[in-house]
């Protein structure tokens, strides 16, 4: 008995000097930190207990119920130390999950309350208590022994990590914990278990939980992240420097050479131009927006109804365009049992296969770009199905999984004359998630890829002869004489654009670059038919502009926002504002014919 004591003794010791430097130090606040302080908890007060009974029967002469209550507690220690070891080694194997948690817990219970509720005996010499039997002994080592067995079996699953020092007390208590069990099976007076734990715990503290250690690996986990993260912002940096300065270069040279040039004709083409280049620059801001959007959680679906045969055919004839000069055969198959209108977010389904278009496009040199939408209709839903399969570079298997990573480009030496930022199928997978959908890819490398959407849509019962929401503009150029726009913006060649545009229209204007000036002319008597009004302007917003106009209560002019701030759900923002409509930068002429048949007409 004596040995035991001492055993204990030092072991009680040293694991609360361990306790106190490890309390006392700070620490990386994680799940396997949180377990570990209760495993070094659970160790002292075990420890203290079995102290305390060792020395109760002199303390207590006589009293045998309190003794049998702290022999009770020493098992109740057993079965929470082994339980805590296990879900530890749970933890660090990466295998912890809400359910595994709670499955632990409802194990932990079951084992605590039998081993409490099954009987105990105890051996006695001379009135001093030697050990404890019975059955729960037995189902004390009943219950280390499937924890063992489930640790063997987390062991095995993740033997790949075998050699890492994590492992090394897990090991290490297999070899300890199966002599002590031996000899206390020979000696059950031997009380050597919980010393055995308690090394182990200090095993764990040296080569694992020293809070120096686990905050040094921290940080250089978190320098190797930061790293990551500064060559990924290199290269997005660089690859948007060569991306934006590849147009803004047509651009700038096309119009030197535009106000140099004397023929007509030279001057359209070299405007048209100008025009490509201008909308290529437009899609790379575009996906920088989209992409910021989506993972600020801003970017929402809005369902109206729209003419799906129409979409498609356009998207088809935009993906002509791109093919350019190249020997590629677009086939378009569109089936002609689509419903004659859908519920859903046009926008997002032609941004979904115009993006699969492009990319197709772009990386497919010679062949064919096999470009098919089906459909499958069940009650009052359609499963859209779009195919755009090709004949191009294809794709690595190993880059498959890569594939939808935002930023990502594959194989850029053999690329590197085709233009992209890598944002392209990263918006599409989005869009497809936020939209329920389903996106699959296959592809052999060097012969080429496929892409299939799926997406349902609610079948719409309008008719043909029933206008959908994006057809509500004319479709020939209807011209406003006598009609008289104010516009209201701070940038001279955003007035001038303006101005210009309205001029096609027969609209006249007048132009002003501030929201006082903009008072000052509604204040004066001056009349307009519609006002065209910036918001993000110095002094007064335009929406701090346009809360003053109302203020007057013979304002009654309809006021259009027209604005850069292009972020989803920004025009719901300005409707609320009360103005009558919006138009976003940089200004579609479609979009302002719309504008002006509903103002105007």
């Amino acid at each position: 008995m004596n040995y035991n004591i001492v055993f204990s003794l030092s072991s009680f010791f040293y694991i609360s000097l361990i306790a106190i430097i490890y309390f006392a130090k700070q620490r990386v606040k994680n799940k396997e930190n949180t377990v570990y302080s209760l495993l070094i908890v659970s160790n002292i007060i075990g420890l203290a207990v079995e102290v305390f009974t060792a020395f109760c029967g002199k303390i207590f002469p006589g009293q045998h119920l309190i003794e049998e209550i702290f022999l009770r507690l020493i098992v109740v220690y057993f079965i929470t130390w082994i339980s805590l070891f296990s879900y530890y080694v749970t933890v660090i194997s990466g295998k912890d999950k809400p359910s595994t948690r709670n499955t632990f817990k409802v194990i932990y219970g079951i084992f605590l309350i039998t081993s409490v509720l099954l009987p105990l005996h105890v051996k006695r010499r001379a009135g001093v208590a030697l050990y404890s039997y019975g059955p729960s002994i037995k189902f004390l080592y009943i219950a280390t022994l499937l924890y063992v067995l489930y640790i063997i079996f987390i062991l095995l699953t993740n033997f790949k990590n075998i050699k890492t020092r994590k492992y090394i007390p897990i090991i290490i208590y297999f070899v300890f914990g199966t002599l002590a069990a031996i000899l206390q099976m020979i000696n059950p007076q031997l009380l050597i278990t919980s010393s055995i734990e308690t090394f182990i715990t200090i095993l764990m503290y040296h080569t694992i939980e020293n809070p120096d250690v686990t905050i040094l690996r921290q940080l250089n986990m978190e320098k190797n992240r930061a790293d990551k993260a500064n060559n990924a912002k290199t290269e997005f940096l660089s690859s948007m420097s060569h991306e934006i300065r590849t147009p803004l270069n047509a651009i700038d040279g096309f119009s030197q050479l535009i106000l140099e040039e004397n023929d007509i004709n030279v001057i359209k083409e070299e405007a048209r131009d100008i025009m490509s280049a201008s909308q290529n620059l437009l899609e790379i801001v575009n996906g920088i927006l989209d992409i910021s959007k989506i993972e600020a959680n801003k970017l929402e679906i809005v369902n109206v109804e729209y003419e799906p045969t129409k979409i498609f055919e356009d998207v088809s004839k935009l993906a002509k365009t791109r093919i350019g000069n190249k020997p590629v055969k677009l086939i378009t198959n569109i089936a002609p049992d689509l419903p004659d209108y859908l519920n859903g977010d046009y926008g997002r389904i032609k941004q979904i296969t115009l993006n699969l278009l492009t990319n197709a496009v772009k990386y497919t040199k010679e062949g064919y770009v096999d470009y098919s939408v089906k459909c499958v209709r069940k009650d009052n839903v359609c499963r859209l199905i779009i195919i755009v399969k090709d004949t191009g570079i294809g794709i690595k298997k190993e880059n498959i999984d890569k594939l939808f990573n935002k930023f990502e480009r594959f194989d850029s030496q053999n690329n590197i004359t085709i233009e992209g930022t890598g944002l392209g199928l990263a918006i599409t997978k989005k869009l497809v998630d936020l939209m329920n959908g389903k996106i699959v890819v296959d592809s052999v490398y060097g012969k080429g890829s496929l892409f299939g959407v799926s997406i349902d849509q609610i079948i719409s019962p309008r008719t043909k002869d029933q206008k959908s929401v994006e057809n509500t503009a004319a479709d020939t150029l209807i011209s406003y004489n006598n009609r008289k726009v104010l516009i209201v913006d701070d940038n001279k060649v955003n007035l001038k654009v303006a101005s210009k545009l309205l001029e096609t229209f027969g609209v006249s204007s007048d132009c002003v670059s501030s929201g006082d000036e903009c008072i000052s002319k509604i204040n004066d008597g001056f009349i307009y038919d519609l006002i065209l009004m910036d918001d993000m302007m110095p002094g007064k917003s335009g929406t701090e502009t346009f809360k003053l106009l109302k203020q007057n209560p013979d304002f009654h002019i309809p006021v259009v926002v027209l604005t850069a701030n292009a972020i989803e759900g920004m025009r719901e923002n300005y409707i609320k504002e009360g103005f009558n409509d919006y138009i976003s930068k940089p200004i579609d002429k479609k979009e302002l014919e719309r504008v002006l048949n509903i103002y105007l007409n």
